[in-house]
Parts: C-alpha cells; structure tokens; sequence
C-alpha cells in the first residue's frame, strides 16, 4: 500500500526501507536533505542531480520540515550503521599495514 503524503512524498512498505521518498521514485526526502543541508547544495542543484523538478525537491525539503525530528533520527541512525560497519570490516590494505606496523 502507497501512502501519499503530500503531492510529491509517499511512503511504501518495502521500497527504500519504508522511508519517505519522492513519488514514482527511489529517491528518499533524507538523500535530498543531506545534498542541500549537509553538503550545501543550492536547491537548483540538487533537481538537476536527480533530475527532479523544483516542486519535488520544494515538497521534499516542506514534508522534511514538518518531520524533521523523525529524519534527523533516521539519519542519525543510519550513519551509526554505516559507521559501525566500516568499524567492523577491513581491508586487505589495511590488514597489511597492520601487520608490517606489528612487525616493524
């Protein structure tokens, strides 16, 4: 079941994890979010990257800021999870470097 959630966000069990996304698209509110806010992208630019509108990165960023709390959360929690992971796996350099550094 798609739930829409304003003209240009909607969210769908299953696809993008559940999270809110551009409608018809696999771009989620929070992957517009961080190019605009977090890596200072003007708005113009984040469209043309994803070959949005204006309007659907507009909806994106309006339905952000009535749920910002939730998509900060998400956000944060995602980055630990990414964090974690690189944490957790190495590479075959790095196991290397390891290894001559225990040696040397």
């Amino acid at each position: 079941m798609v739930a829409t959630l304003n003209a240009y966000v909607e969210l769908t069990p299953g696809v993008c994890g559940g999270k809110p996304r551009l409608a018809g698209r696999r771009i989620k509110v929070a992957d517009v979010v961080v190019m605009h806010l977090r890596m200072s992208e003007p708005l113009a630019m984040v469209a043309q990257e994803y070959e949005l509108s204006l309007a659907e990165v507009y909806g994106a960023m309006a339905y952000y800021y009535d749920h910002q709390a939730e998509i900060d959360r998400q956000m944060t929690e995602s980055d630990a999870l990414v964090e974690k992971m690189q944490q957790a796996a190495s590479s075959p350099l790095e196991e290397k470097l390891a290894r001559l550094k225990e040696q040397g």
